[in-house]
């Protein structure tokens, strides 16, 4: 039975527990199993998601104590914060997830915590939820587990056993700025976990290859979360990392999170208006281009062009820096180079190749497989967009590609890209001047 007083600490646990983001999707299928309470539906996410079929899958987000002994500037739970803090004990959060899913509001959990004590004190408690969930109430749903930097191996070994996913946040790119925002951390307490975390998943892979039914160890792998628009590191700092982390064969998201003005008062951070919305959203395309695309890191961002275009999506501004790789002849071109043509998604680009096979393709098809003939028109020939066609083709070569930009930009898109450029604030510890 929930009391008040329960009902009361959960809201400011979940209230904490909502600005870390790397939760979004399981990857995972756990079948229901007789004798066991609940499953995970086709592997389709459960952070507030919606399947295939139109429904709704939520879990419940909450840390099991939101007091840290850590004093970081970007986190809302910092200690030096006169917040409402709150604590539940470990019978507590298990009967709350029980309860939330018996009635239905829940089909999983995602379960972070400050720091008490010390790492391995908090990542004990944590690791006998999700166990007693797993042995004693029989849970068989969705668990993601948030792991605590510096935690011992056994603990995180043990945690592994019975959550489907593990995520540890890296925060910053660079160490000089976790240095610098949160002195009390460091990188190699975070890689030194994830290592680990791997090895046993490596481990276990090769233990099923062997024996069937082995119990899995994390199966739908790790992620991690990085801060956007806290540190003055650029989108290719950013994306470099996250090129290196998925080169791990464990790790399956990084997280972009834009940064929110929580802590006003520390002139260690910039004050923004507003997250840079627009700024994150072009870091998780270009993470796309990199996990499906095909696309390497310095291939979207380089030397010369060490943050993202705002007003354009990557995949875009590449293409408009490369005009000499166009036209693609989307009957006769590689599926690597199709993939590369703006307006032409994974899906459309397999339809295309397996389509050719058996009909020229003109731009009619294209529509019908979904490709933005707004964007690709200019990039490609097709059926009818070929040399011998009584229109003359009029592709980024003959528009030239700054007029092309304009022409595909919206006037709200620039807008919007203007007002976050403005955004960009000093980091100086100086008193503002009047």
């Amino acid at each position: 039975m929930l009391t008040a007083n329960t009902i009361e600490r959960l809201q400011i646990l979940t209230e904490s527990a909502k600005y870390d983001v790397s939760c979004s999707s399981s990857g995972t299928v756990r079948k229901g199993v007789d004798g066991m309470v609940g499953n995970t539906v086709g592997g389709i996410g459960i952070c507030h998601s919606f399947a295939d079929d139109g429904r709704c899958i939520s879990l419940l987000k909450v840390m099991l104590t939101n007091y840290c002994m850590y004093d970081c500037a970007y986190c809302v739970n910092r200690r030096s914060n006169d917040i409402r803090r709150a604590t539940l004990s470990v019978s507590e959060l298990e009967e709350i997830t029980m309860e939330f899913y018996r009635r239905n509001y829940i089909e999983g959990i995602f379960l972070s915590s400050g720091v008490v004590r010390n790492p391995d004190y908090t990542m004990e408690r944590l690791t006998a939820i999700v166990r007693d969930l797993r042995t004693i109430h029989r849970f068989n749903g969705y668990i993601h587990l948030k792991g605590i930097p510096g935690a011992g191996a056994e603990l995180l070994t043990e945690a592994g056993r019975y959550a489907d996913r593990i995520s540890l946040n890296i925060e910053t790119p660079k160490e000089q700025s976790l240095q610098l925002l949160a002195p009390e951390k460091d990188h190699q307490s975070v890689f030194r976990p994830m290592q680990l975390i791997q090895q046993g998943m490596l481990e276990n892979k090769e233990d099923r290859h062997r024996l069937r039914h082995t119990p899995r160890f994390v199966p739908a792998g790790q992620s991690t979360q990085m801060i956007v628009g806290a540190t003055t590191e650029t989108d290719r700092d950013i994306l470099t990392m996250s090129s290196a982390l998925y080169g791990q064969p464990s790790l399956r998201r990084v997280y972009y999170s834009g940064y929110i003005s929580v802590n006003t008062y520390d002139k260690r951070l910039p004050v923004l208006k507003q997250p840079p919305l627009v700024r994150e959203n072009r870091l998780y395309q270009a993470d796309w281009l990199m996990r499906f695309y095909h696309f390497n890191v310095d291939e979207i961002v380089d030397d010369t062009h060490t943050h993202l275009e705002l007003d354009i999506d990557p995949k875009l501004a590449w293409a408009l820096r490369h005009p000499e790789a166009f036209p693609v002849d989307i009957n006769r071109a590689d599926y690597e180079l199709i993939l590369r043509v703006p307006g032409i998604g994974v899906k459309s680009a397999t339809l295309i190749v397996h389509s050719r096979r058996f009909n020229r393709l003109t731009s009619y098809h294209l529509k019908k497989m979904g490709v933005v003939m707004k964007k690709a028109r200019y990039f490609i020939t097709c059926g009818e967009l070929t040399d011998g066609y009584a229109s003359p083709i009029v592709g980024v070569n003959e528009l030239r590609p700054e007029r092309l930009r304009h022409l595909l930009t919206s006037e709200s898109q620039r807008k919007r890209a203007a007002a976050e450029m403005q955004l960009t604030l000093d980091f100086d510890d100086d008193e503002p001047k009047p």
